[in-house]
């Protein structure tokens, strides 16, 4: 292994902890020392570090959860167990493949189109437990990712038959249980709630099984809080629609996670921001202090137990209801301690500015707060925060002035009559001395002199990714890239005689995503292999899959090199930690291994809101809150671009669902978008900036987010004044056309006049229809200079001029 290989895994190694989320506890662990453990469940063997799709990181190597104990010297008694379920795991996977290629047929689409993505679900066994050991664990393993959704069935979001006996019969049998939840996230787990000790693991890349060994034995004490609500499927909001083919109505407006729940007086089954130690915490309000706007939180933690642990403590706002209904708790802030030994005590301060918890007034076009009183909530998490103290703002103000920009819905937001019965806490009266901002929409935009004298041919290139004109298999995501093997693409070097270099791309956010073997020629770099998912793979003739291995390796005596990247936890997992120095820890890694490979810029982090727990990608994106989502996705930001390396935080906007995810409407109103699905990317914008922002395939209200230029240039560079370059996902003409669909795919040409700076990946086809925009002025070559001086602006920061 290479220096920084050992550097990057041993930075990680000790926060993994800090992602794990103990959701019941007995006192029986942590373990006094390894011992004869009874290890079953499928995610003992088949532990999942990561997702698939783009959220895949090819590492070196990733140890399992049977490795991880048996590294630390547990001695497994269940191997008998684990044998049959790998021999059951291998018929199952066969009757996968032919329903994968059954479903193709009857839906008359290729096989491999159907394959993306798709996953198999768990299915019952029955094989003899074994209760002589000393302890137990028992391990449900997941696995999403991009393409497909999850289903609210046994073996997915629900645990089958067979996992529920056995955990039961384990956790019955056995003094010392531990049931290990190893997913992206969230499963049901109503059916197991009587079980004594219930650790949600996550997914935590290249360390996975290690990191448990560690907590099972009290080497790290677990200081996760969870980033979204768990509860039964049938628990969370059905007010709204999701995973329709066309249009997805965004019916429940602000009401997402844990706001639903508030707002119908409803209890999950662990609530956000819930989470408990090996320890005991006592947490004391010392005092909350109003200065001009800014409110401060003084919290005093004491560690009351007997192991040395971190906590979190989270303050919460709820705001007035006047003619805007709110929801009745928004996390506002939120601290952190350090390692605290039994008896060892740390004053947490924490603040906010109430202005940013104003709400979006479609009326009057502005963000407002309304006069009220304002009460400032303390706790673990949302349902035990208590109140604290009130501010009351004796009149309605208006924080900013813009204007409505997404169109209308054709229904009207849930409105919620619930209300916050406030207790017997002091009230102080309060004013707030702001001028209002207005945003001007008349942005003048800056064109560089290198762009000026270029031919319409020469900005249609500039203002797409590069391509191979002959096109084929290189206009694949992992392979997009003509200078780093198996990066997912780059910009133009049809410009280099021109002084125009080229900014390589890679893909994210799980770790930098490259191929691990390549060669070089006189042609240039060639990965090995195709960076396909493994569900492609596996429904691959074997003479296809010899074919491609053949293509792709060199001729014999050609050195064959390695190029390896660290697999973080995945981007949930960060946010569970609810400590943004890890988080900058992980941006660090990525950022050094960026230099390390000459990748300019990298295609995360993903901060979509948890909408749906169904969502295939919820594991990349962090939170249902805006605020956990916005902070992350900052923190991880810094560590990447102080390398002078560029992030592309994505997918803007509303992406949150992967069903027909290529054409799919996205229906939500003003407010919500403003106040729950933008809010994210305007914190990470305006604490961070970062270089390059990804705009999303789905559609808002009708429109492309690719091709709306009220989201891309009057939201993005007027209100939340971004300054980086805007690039779109990656638009496959054969991906994005669905005849069963009512939409088509974006014009490259209606995009660029958005104000995106690349069309990726690129293709001779897509190049054509935009000189064709040109021609026809759908776009004029002022916007296209534009765009292309955004480019030039990121090839400056990177150093390539």
């Amino acid at each position: 292994m290479n220096n920084y290989e050992y550097e990057h895994i041993n930075l990680l190694r000790p926060y993994l902890s800090e992602c794990m989320v103990l959701l019941k506890k007995d006192g029986n662990f942590p373990l006094e020392k390894p011992c004869r453990i009874a290890a079953c469940g499928n995610g003992i063997r088949h532990t999942k570090k990561g997702g698939t799709g783009s959220g895949e990181v090819y590492s070196r190597y990733y140890v399992n959860i049977e490795q991880g104990l048996k590294d630390a010297g547990f001695e497994i008694i269940s191997d008998k167990w684990l044998d049959e379920f790998d021999r059951h795991e291998a018929l199952t996977e066969i009757k996968f493949i032919e329903d994968i290629k059954s479903r193709a047929k009857k839906k008359k689409v290729s096989v491999y189109k159907e394959a993306f993505g798709a996953i198999k679900l768990q299915s019952d066994y029955d094989f003899e437990l074994d209760y002589s050991g000393d302890a137990a664990i028992f391990v449900v393993s997941r696995i999403c990712g991009e393409g497909y959704d999850r289903t609210n069935q046994k073996g997915d979001y629900k645990l089958t038959d067979s996992e529920i006996r056995d955990i039961l019969a384990l956790n019955e049998n056995y003094e010392k249980f531990m049931l290990v939840i190893n997913t992206g996230s969230p499963v049901d787990l109503s059916p197991v709630k009587e079980v004594k000790n219930i650790l949600y693991m996550s997914q935590l890349g290249v360390e996975t099984g290690a990191g448990l060994a560690d907590v099972l034995l009290g080497k790290q004490n677990p200081s996760g809080r969870l980033a979204s609500s768990w509860s039964a499927y049938e628990d969370y909001c059905d007010i709204g629609e999701f995973g329709n083919l066309d249009d997805t109505r965004y019916k429940e407006g602000i009401y997402v996670g844990y706001r639903y729940f508030d707002a119908f007086n409803k209890k999950p089954l662990y609530p956000f921001g819930y989470g408990l130690s090996y320890s005991e915490f006592d947490s004391e309000v010392k005092d909350v202090s109003y200065n001009n706007g800014k409110i401060t939180v003084k919290v005093n933690v004491t560690n009351t137990g007997s192991y040395a642990g971190k906590n979190v403590v989270q303050t919460y706002i709820s705001c007035p209801q006047g003619k805007l209904d709110k929801e009745i708790k928004s996390l506002a802030c939120f601290g952190k301690t350090d390692l605290l030994k039994p008896g060892d005590a740390q004053t947490l301060e924490m603040s906010f500015e109430l202005k940013d918890f104003a709400s979006y007034d479609t009326e009057s076009e502005s963000y407002i707060l309304e006069k009220g009183i304002y009460v400032v909530l303390v706790g673990n998490n949302v349902i035990d925060a208590k109140q604290i103290k009130g501010f009351e703002l004796e009149h309605d103000l208006t924080v900013k002035k813009v204007r409505n920009l997404f169109g209308k819905t054709d229904f009207e937001d849930y409105r919620n009559n619930n209300t916050l019965i406030i207790g017997d806490i002091p009230i102080e009266k309060i004013e707030l001395n702001i001028e209002t901002e207005t945003v001007d929409y008349n942005l003048e935009q800056r064109i560089d002199e290198r762009v000026t004298d270029l031919s319409d041919e020469e900005l249609a290139y500039l203002n797409m990714g590069t391509f191979v004109e002959s096109g084929g298999l290189l206009a694949t995501v992992g392979n997009a890239s003509i200078s780093i093997p198996g990066a997912a693409g780059e910009s133009t070097h049809k410009l280099e005689s021109k002084g125009i270099k080229t900014i390589v791309v890679a893909d994210g956010p799980a770790g930098l995503r490259i191929a691990k073997e390549y060669y070089e020629d006189e042609k240039g770099v060639h990965a090995i292999g195709l960076a396909i998912p493994e569900s492609i793979f596996m429904v691959m003739p074997k003479m296809l899959r010899k074919f491609i291995d053949f293509r792709t390796r060199p001729k014999k005596g050609v050195e064959i090199k390695k190029q390896y990247t660290t697999a973080i936890p995945i981007g949930t997992a960060i946010a569970q930690s609810f400590n943004m120095e890890f988080a900058r820890i992980c941006g660090d890694i990525v950022g050094s291994e960026m230099e390390l490979f000459n990748v300019d810029v990298w295609l995360a982090p993903a901060l979509n809101i948890h909408r749906n727990v169904l969502c295939g990608r919820n594991f990349e994106y962090y939170s249902e809150d805006p605020l956990v989502s916005g902070e992350v996705a900052a923190a991880i930001t810094d560590g990447v671009q102080k390398h002078k390396r560029g992030v592309t935080i994505k997918h803007f906007a509303a992406n949150n669902q992967e069903t027909n995810r290529y054409l799919n409407n996205s229906v939500v109103s003003e407010r919500a978008l403003r106040e729950i699905y933008l809010k994210g990317f305007a914190i990470c914008i305006n604490k961070s900036k970062p270089y390059a922002i990804m705009s999303s395939y789905n559609l808002i209200n009708g429109t492309h987010s690719s091709e709306t230029r009220e989201l891309i240039t009057d939201y993005l560079r007027c209100e939340t004044v971004f300054d980086g370059l805007v690039m779109t996902d990656w638009i496959i003409v054969e991906d994005t056309q669905n005849k069963q669909s009512r939409y088509c795919e974006p014009d490259p040409a209606k995009v660029a006049r958005s104000g995106h700076s690349m069309f990726m990946p690129g293709d001779k086809d897509n190049y054509s229809r935009l000189l064709e925009g040109i021609k026809n002025g759908t776009v004029d070559r002022k916007q296209l200079q534009i765009n292309a001086t955004y480019l030039l602006d990121i090839i400056d920061r990177v150093g390539k001029q």
